[in-house]
């Protein structure tokens, strides 16, 4: 038995999957890809396919290419990754989706006779795969109204999550602006050096402790992944003396007149 293999046609389809793949790992991760980096991993990802499939090889060396080699050059060809923790998520969440995406091919392979139809397929598992993701992440945190933010001070740029409070109505009595409460170790990450220290301040609140005073500064900018990106320029950010998430499940307090200015 013998099966004749087209390989551009095997190209097109890994190529087709592949990038979707990466553009679904991107999304979840927020990583900040261009279309095309995400074109280029998806070409590399079906092109070194290609060449383990036509090369003659022992089905063990195979199976290590196909799983270690070829997806991890995929994954730092198509997306920004910044660490082995992050990268370590990529390739999870890469099988995850090709789990949900595949079984989505699958479903539909008796009707697929024709590329269009195929590829649709392709496209309508991606939009499962993140559809069933953001069902689980919002379902997990479904008590708490946390969103992601990405954070940009102290030249440096942060992805984390935050509550947003309403009862957070802590502003500055000088300049009127809302203030975000950072944790304390996420502080220390972000705490400006340099001629930029010498912008901190100190604002006088009131807790269920007393009267104090907290000490805040300025970052450059922050967006808030409300289902659309929010960008908040120059906020106003203040650094809690205690933990501000007894489970660590986020990191900053958001001020809901952030989005009212």
């Amino acid at each position: 038995m013998y099966y004749e293999l087209y390989i551009d046609v095997f190209f097109l389809e890994n190529f087709m999957i592949d990038s979707l793949l990466l553009l679904a790992v991107g999304h979840v991760l927020k990583c900040r890809q261009s279309y095309g980096r995400i074109i280029a991993g998806g070409i590399v990802g079906s092109l070194l396919t290609c060449l383990v499939i036509i090369i003659p090889l022992p089905a063990a060396a195979k199976l290590i290419l196909f799983h270690v080699i070829v997806n991890s050059l995929m994954i730092t060809t198509g997306l920004k990754i910044t660490g082995a923790g992050q990268f370590i998520k990529a390739v999870v969440l890469l099988y995850l989706s090709a789990i949900v995406i595949g079984g989505a091919v699958q479903l539909f392979r008796p009707w697929l006779r024709y590329a269009g139809l195929l590829y649709a397929a392709f496209a309508a598992g991606y939009v499962l795969f993140l559809t069933l993701w953001r069902s689980a992440a919002s379902s997990g945190r479904q008590e708490e109204d946390v969103y992601p933010v990405t954070l940009y001070a102290g030249g440096k740029e942060k992805e984390l999550y935050a509550l947003w409070d309403t009862g957070n109505v802590l502003s500055d009595p000088v300049t009127g602006d809302p203030v975000n409460i950072l944790a304390p170790g996420l502080a220390e990450e972000l705490i400006p050096t340099g001629e930029e220290a010498e912008k901190f301040r100190y604002i006088p609140f009131r807790s269920v402790g007393g009267e104090s005073v907290m000490q805040v500064f300025r970052g450059e900018k922050m967006c808030i992944h409300l289902g659309e990106e929010c960008w908040i320029k120059k906020p106003l950010l203040g650094i809690s003396q205690t933990e501000i998430s007894g489970e660590r499940a986020y990191q900053m307090i958001l001020n809901p007149g952030v989005l009212a200015r």
